[in-house]
């Protein structure tokens, strides 16, 4: 059997755009061949999948899994909303969220290497990516646990766009719970309650809210009174149970998750591709480049 060096399996990625670990195998497979690696990794859909690398994947989809007391959200990216609503790329989502559920990884790096139909799930993404033709990711996942005295709110908005898990503690009303995850998709809140903001967040707001007054020309023994009020306002931003209820708007969330008589202690909410810079092309700018390129 030929020697593999770590220079043959650089130059095969180089070639290809495949994995390295990928590059490794093909390889071994051929006994060093670089040409037969090269149609090796071909054949297999791999070198396709690696030069889609560097591709952006800030589309694709949220999903969630219940399976008794168990739940996950997942997000799972790919290059456009057209392949998110692929009947492959669907079966793939639902494939890796009952694996993940499953098996609860500690974090998409361990997840890649389980395995999944007897191959780690980076390479049945790889082997997704070349049937489907796009960049796929798996970007994150949360795993919530409940009890039978509890409740999963899941919520998907426009069917993955947006995704949340909530687990409604101490009452096992399922609808109440959804509607709290409801509001949180449409809202956005940060933390569940005041108690979660760290003194030194509030500190920070409360320096910039106090500025804003003194700029605005607001007397001195008014400022701190007013700058307490705006703190109020704060906190219904960016704080769960201090927001108007969206399906009420007369009630508070927290008055709404006391009338279940549970309580909320901590919800997961993702938003495709939220963080992702996405490339925007510029075809002029892309053609002027070319055209100074061959001067």
């Amino acid at each position: 059997m030929a020697n593999i060096t770590a220079q043959m399996v650089k130059e095969l990625r180089e070639k290809t755009g495949a994995g390295m670990m990928d590059c490794k195998k093909a390889l071994v497979q051929t006994d060093g061949d670089f040409e037969a690696a090269v149609d090796f990794l071909r054949e297999k859909g791999l070198a396709a999948a690696g030069k889609k690398a560097d591709r952006i994947a800030a589309e694709g989809t949220t999903y969630i899994l219940e399976q008794g007391n168990e739940a996950i959200l997942v997000e799972i990216n790919a290059e456009t909303d057209f392949v998110s609503k692929n009947d492959k790329f669907i079966a793939l989502v639902e494939e890796l969220s009952a694996h993940l559920l499953a098996t609860k990884p500690a974090n998409v790096e361990a997840a890649l290497e389980t395995e999944i139909n007897g191959a780690k799930v980076s390479d049945y993404i790889s082997s997704a990516i070349a049937t489907i033709g796009e960049k796929i990711s798996l970007r994150r996942f949360e795993v919530k646990t409940k009890t039978d005295a509890d409740a999963f709110g899941a919520y998907l908005h426009m069917g993955g766009r947006i995704g949340v898990l909530v687990v409604l503690e101490g009452s096992t009303d399922a609808a109440a719970a959804k509607d709290i995850a409801m509001h949180i998709a449409a809202i956005n809140p940060t933390y569940v309650s005041r108690d979660e903001v760290s003194a030194e967040e509030v500190e920070r707001e409360r320096k910039v809210l106090t500025e804003q007054a003194l700029n605005e020309g607001k007397p001195e023994n008014i400022v701190a009174k007013m700058v307490e009020g705006r703190l109020g306002k704060y906190f219904e931003d960016v704080c769960l149970l201090d927001q108007t209820f969206v399906k009420n708007s007369d009630q508070k969330v927290r008055t709404f998750v006391e009338s279940t008589g549970g309580t909320v202690t901590g919800f997961t909410r993702y938003a495709v591709g939220e963080g992702i810079e996405k490339k925007e092309d510029n075809f002029a700018e892309e053609v002027m480049s070319q055209v100074k390129g061959n001067n």
